[in-house]
């Protein structure tokens, strides 16, 4: 008999304590969910396409009541402005933010065969309020666009920032990398994933010195995989920045095989024997050919001086500043190229001092303070050889 009420005793004790523990668990879930919001990060993997090379960030906010899930995608622009391009490449574009259905959002991917990673933040029910207050802010009209800049303030720094306002406390940004690498080496990395050498050889042009300086681990955030590594080892009240983090859309990245035939310095070496070996025939319909290759050539090197000068002074694109690819594309070549085969003394002496000037140019390569493309060898070989070429026979 005393048995039975000890078992009982003991029932009703196990009892109590179940209760308390599922009230106690109820209540503590009720307190991390009050505001039946959920924000995440979504990184999308880089596509085909150019414009899709560095990949994609935007934001995702889930409700649990409304049971709205809505991307919020700070990367959005208007191609059918008619003014399109001139705004591009005076870097007047203006990008705005724009909200898609999640659903949407992840069949467009699919279809592009872009995997997609979510990471769900470690945010409080008066941060994700406020990140919501900013967003509906930022989507006034009066806010709504702003001044795209690649490096600087772009879809995925717009969404760094975000976080970071809306906090009530410090969050402390993770590293995602242990060395140091420049804008350009990053650039570099995405395009040679994808091999798009030729792109890398124009990027390199356009770019200037300001390029190559070194990225802080809080800069490399302007692209989305690096804002994903380096939010998975920040943190935010002393707690992880990233609760649970799982991949959406699934796909094995696979870099694109390199092909050395359509390699820009391939072509270009190629192009230097052929203009070498041609140079040296006494065929008329040759000479006339190299007559016309030479004034095409200087023509073109000039034309990129005076792009260069254009985008230095007459953009607001800051990279584009302080290049020093000018030291062998002078603008002054556009006119000297239907001289390139004159009789005047002037002519003469500006292609020979050309050519000394790249001839030394080439020797200090490596101690300029700018990276120049690897492929631009054999083009300053070709207009080297030429205009020395040239000045010898004239003389």
């Amino acid at each position: 008999m005393q048995s039975v009420q000890t078992i009982k005793r003991i029932f009703k004790i196990s009892l109590i304590y179940l209760l308390v523990l599922i009230l106690f668990s109820t209540k503590s879930i009720a307190q991390q969910d009050s505001c039946h919001l959920q924000i995440s990060l979504l990184t999308v993997m880089p596509g085909e396409e150019l414009y899709s090379t560095f990949g994609h960030s935007a934001l995702r906010i889930t409700d649990t009541v409304t049971h709205q899930d809505i991307v919020y995608n700070y990367g959005t622009f208007n191609f059918d402005d008619p003014d399109f391009y001139t705004k591009f490449i005076r870097g007047k574009l203006l990008y705005y933010l724009s909200t898609d259905r999640f659903d949407s959002f992840v069949l467009e991917n699919q279809q592009d065969n872009r995997g997609i990673t979510e990471q769900i933040l470690n945010l409080s029910c008066e941060q994700k309020r406020n990140i919501i207050g900013l967003l509906e802010a930022n989507m006034m009209a009066q806010n709504r666009f702003y001044k795209y800049d690649f490096l600087f303030d772009n879809c995925t720094t717009r969404l760094r920032d975000l976080v970071e306002k809306a906090s009530d406390s410090t969050v402390h940004f993770g590293k995602a990398l242990n060395t140091e690498v420049s804008f350009r080496n990053l650039i570099h990395e995405y395009l040679n994933k994808n091999d798009k050498q030729w792109s890398k050889l124009g990027i390199d042009i356009l770019l200037g010195a300001k390029t190559d300086a070194i990225a802080t681990p809080y800069q490399v955030m302007f692209l989305p995989d690096y804002l994903m590594k380096t939010f998975d080892s920040s943190t935010i009240n002393s707690q992880p920045l990233v609760t649970d983090k799982h991949s959406l859309f699934k796909i094995n990245y696979s870099q694109n095989e390199k092909d050395n035939l359509t390699h820009p310095f391939f072509l270009f070496i190629c192009l230097f024997v052929l203009i070498a070996f041609l140079s040296f025939s006494k065929n008329v319909f040759v000479q006339k050919f190299l007559d016309s290759f030479d004034a095409l050539l200087f023509f073109i090197v000039g034309f990129l001086g005076i792009l260069i000068l254009f985008m230095w002074f007459g953009t607001d694109h800051i990279m584009c500043r302080n290049n020093y690819n000018l030291l062998w594309a002078w603008p002054m070549n556009i006119v000297a190229a239907f001289y390139i085969h004159s009789k005047r003394k002037w002519a003469q002496i500006y292609f020979l001092i050309y050519a000394i000037f790249n001839i030394v140019l080439i020797a200090l390569w490596g101690f300029i303070p700018q990276h120049f493309n690897f492929a631009l060898i054999p083009i300053l070989a070709i207009l080297i050889f030429r205009s020395l070429l040239y000045f010898i026979r004239k003389k």
